[in-house]
């Protein structure tokens, strides 16, 4: 029977771990609390989107406050008119209110970015630790503009605006034509610097069970392909260019005035670069 129980643990303690259970990425907990998140991962990453989804509710709640008051006011005034020319008024309001509850939806979330511990820091380590927290909270409230109202306000005021209140850096005339952004806290993005559509642009990578936050900077005057993939912990020069649909792999460093391109990307020699141009451009 021993034996039995000495081989069936033998199997057990050989199988591997789940990212949650595998505590090995992991530095040293900080405090009580950050030890017994870890303990208590599972639990604690249920509490974590429920606490989400609860201020996404009041997010939400509140910028449906100006939609409804638009409404009610505007059709009370016009002494709610029936037949075709109500059917036109109540869906032109509709109109109305969507893009109104739009905007008060991302200052709702600036606002509750601003009051909240979303202030992550750099961190190389486990998905459920406390130093994950904030980040998971940053991002959870920014995607919900970034998947609901964001691609209305790409290219607005309205836009830079609300990254720059989620904390990232934007240098003046910067040109951001997506939306397909994560970690804003941590991107930074100089003066002139253009930004092609559906470039996606995060400060965070992992696998395995590894999470990895870190900066990415994105010099004056530089830019970024449509389509291209810059990862964590990327730095881009001044004046550098990354080609469409290239894959800026972590820990990458673009010199000033380089050009990179491909998956993953790599510097292009400027001879052949001047070799593709002289054929698209004859």
């Amino acid at each position: 029977m021993d034996t039995v129980e000495k081989n069936a643990s033998q199997v057990k303690s050989s199988q591997p771990k789940s990212f949650v259970d595998d505590q090995s990425k992991n530095p040293p907990p900080k405090s009580l609390l950050d030890a017994v998140l870890r303990r208590f991962a599972r639990a604690t990453y249920v509490g974590a989107c429920l606490a989400l989804y609860g201020l996404a509710s009041v997010a939400i709640a509140f910028s449906l406050v100006p939609a409804f008051l638009i409404f009610d006011g505007v059709v009370a005034a016009a002494g709610d008119p029936a037949g075709i020319a109500g059917l036109l008024l109540k869906g032109f309001l509709c109109g109305v209110g969507f893009f109104a509850a739009g905007l008060g939806l991302m200052l709702a979330v600036v606002v509750l970015n601003y009051l909240l511990p979303t202030r992550f820091e750099e961190f190389k380590g486990g998905y459920y630790t406390l130093a994950a927290l904030p980040w998971f909270l940053h991002n959870g409230l920014f995607y919900m503009v970034r998947f609901t109202f964001l691609p209305f306000a790409t290219l607005t005021p309205f836009g830079v605006w609300f990254l720059k209140g989620m904390g990232m850096k934007v240098g003046k005339h910067a040109f951001i034509n997506s939306e397909y952004l994560s970690d804003p806290r941590f991107i930074e993005i100089g003066d002139d610097a253009a930004i092609g559509g559906s470039a996606r642009i995060f400060a965070h990578y992992g696998g395995g069970g590894n999470l990895v936050l870190a900066r990415v900077k994105i010099g004056n005057r530089a830019t970024i392909g449509a389509g291209a993939c810059i990862m964590g912990d990327v730095h881009i020069g001044d004046g550098a260019l990354v080609m469409p649909h290239s894959v800026v792999l972590p820990g990458s460093r673009i010199p000033a005035g380089e050009t990179w391109g491909g998956v993953p990307a790599q510097p292009i020699p400027k001879e052949e670069m001047a070799k593709i141009k002289a054929k698209i451009r004859p």
